[in-house]
């Protein structure tokens, strides 16, 4: 940790929504203790509606793009957040000492699938977006402390 701050890479499958919305939490939130990146399994590029519900809050994530976690297994990362089970089960073997944990959110997309109108999806997305902003808000000091970090009814933190 030579630059004083967390690497925190958080994972997710398409690094479109949940993990874009957890980078843009930390460096609005956290920039000043986390240097945040994310990535997926299977990028598919930034969700329209994510950066929409970003910008309601203040954070812009326009500028951050969709990235294969390939992409950046050469960045000594001290945590490695998977934000979905798919991500987990998915995750690469990090080189160095990077620890990984599992904290589920919902899908975003998938919840507003059925909605019957734009603002009912759009709930959604803003639900999810308040749920990564409360974790992150308490970051890295539950990190470092050792507590269980599993919001929303996730499974419990996990290292491998």
């Amino acid at each position: 940790m030579l630059s004083g701050k967390l690497k925190i890479l958080f994972l997710c499958t398409g690094n479109s929504c949940r993990s874009q919305m957890a980078e843009g939490w930390a460096r609005h939130l956290k920039a000043d203790v986390i240097e945040a990146y994310s990535a997926g399994v299977q990028p598919k590029g930034l969700n329209p509606d994510a950066v929409a519900v970003m910008k309601e809050a203040g954070v812009d994530i326009t500028g951050q793009t969709s990235k294969h976690v390939n992409d950046v297994l050469h960045v000594p990362f001290d945590y490695v957040v998977a934000v979905c089970g798919d991500a987990l089960e998915s995750c690469p073997v990090f080189p160095g000492q990077a620890k990984v944990l599992h904290v589920g959110f919902p899908d975003p997309p998938a919840l507003a699938k059925n909605a019957r109108t734009r603002q009912e999806a759009l709930s959604h997305y803003r639900r999810v977006r308040d749920q990564i902003r409360d974790f992150v808000a308490g970051l890295p000091e539950s990190l470092n402390r050792g507590k269980p970090v599993s919001p929303c009814g996730g499974r419990p933190a996990e290292s491998r």
